[in-house]
């Protein structure tokens, strides 16, 4: 596991694996170690080559099979690659073998995505949730890890009598993640406060995969100063302004991006950053239209959504990023009359497809932002004459 005191810098150079099994493809593969690269520039690592197998099932020892692996360990050598980054999860016991087999550093899609939250985490709430989920997904793998512990030990005071280190180590870390938890719990009192202290507003919430331009929506539609990036988990940290659109408030939350593989343990740990999403009385989900795979991408952000209960929400569909969609689909000789064709075929569907909540934006070039407006603050109105029927204070 990358020590969060010590992260990837430097650009250390880095070999992506992926092993392509179960329901995958070779083409889907590619777009997932796409995305693994990303990631992997996030964190600070260049990367120098992919590598990819076909196998029913992965290897027990080293997830990829003995030829890939040896494979793997000759380029290492000669190419004086730092780090292997595994597009799955690895046991404890396939991290310590292939590390031992290859001789550098070896660590899966999980741990590099803790260690970019680790790396992004300002406030106190965000960096207690990372660092107990960073507990939680190394106390599984401390034996495969962390093989030099399992001598024996007899540190006085340290460990009981006949007690190995790797067994103490185990219970240093439980101890941790109990004194971690019981802070997040102090932490999450403080913000159920908050969220009630403004319970009377209607709430909305900006839901979605990372880097489709939730932040830069945000700053749009708020005027405020969300930091934006054209990098993976820009922000963890949920941002809320009170917004007023023709003397109607509301509030609206800009919240951490999901992602395909996103680790258990940050979804546990991050359940009440979270839980501004539960909360919310409809959400914007925001999607990156010019992304290849943006339809895998919302059928994860949906996932995600019915883990933490919050898919039973209103929900209004953006497409992001249609100046980048265009540039891509379109061909310059391409006629005008055929380019509005194929746009309003593409609108057509998706409305079908969304019941009629979809719209379709840039917020970079502020192209139909006053439709979105519009449709928001329409939205607004209907969930507060539903909250209060007898009133007309806030519509």
């Amino acid at each position: 596991m990358i020590d969060p005191k010590n992260k990837i810098q430097n650009e250390e150079k880095a070999v992506l694996v992926g092993l392509v099994y179960k329901e995958q493809t070779e083409t889907m593969m590619k777009e997932y170690l796409t995305e693994l690269q990303f990631l992997a520039e996030t964190a600070g690592a260049v990367t120098v080559k992919t590598f990819m197998q076909k196998l029913p099932h992965p290897d027990s020892k080293t997830f990829v099979g003995k030829g890939k692996l040896n494979e793997i360990k000759e380029y290492v050598k000669a190419k004086g690659v730092d780090l292997i980054i595994f597009d799955d999860e690895l046991t404890g016991s396939q991290i310590g073998n292939i590390t031992d087999e290859v001789g550098v550093k070896t660590i899966d899609r999980s741990d590099l995505i803790l260690d970019i939250f680790a790396s992004r985490a300002k406030t106190a709430q965000a960096k207690v949730q990372v660092e107990l989920a960073q507990y939680q997904y190394l106390l599984p793998r401390l034996k495969g890890m962390w093989k030099h512990l399992e001598r024996q030990g007899g540190g006085i005071g340290s460990r009981g009598p006949g007690e190995t280190e790797i067994e103490t180590d185990r219970r240093i870390v439980k101890d941790k993640i109990s004194l971690l938890r019981k802070r997040l719990g102090e932490i999450d009192k403080q913000a159920v406060t908050q969220r009630k202290e403004r319970g009377e507003y209607i709430r909305i919430a900006l839901v979605g995969y990372t880097n489709v331009g939730k932040s830069t929506l945000m700053n749009v539609l708020t005027k405020a100063d969300v930091f934006a990036e054209n990098k993976l988990f820009a922000t963890l940290d949920t941002t809320t302004r009170k917004v007023v659109y023709e003397q109607t408030p509301f509030l609206l939350s800009d919240t951490v991006g999901f992602i395909r593989k996103l680790p258990h343990h940050l979804v546990e740990s991050f359940k009440s950053t979270l839980d501004e999403v539960r909360e919310a009385d409809c959400l914007l989900h925001v999607v990156d239209i010019s992304h290849p795979g943006y339809e895998e991408q919302m059928g994860v952000v949906n996932k995600t959504l019915q883990e933490i209960g919050a898919f039973d929400k209103p929900v209004l569909t953006i497409f992001n990023k249609m100046d980048l969609y265009e540039q891509q689909v379109f061909d310059p000789w391409l006629d005008e009359s055929v380019k509005k064709d194929m746009i309003k075929d593409l609108e057509d569907r998706w409305q079908h497809l969304t019941n009629n909540t979809a719209i379709f934006i840039s917020a970079t070039e502020r192209r139909n932002l006053d439709v979105l407006r519009n449709t928001i603050l329409n939205k607004v109105k209907q969930l507060y004459e539903i909250r209060y029927p007898y009133l007309t204070k806030f519509y």
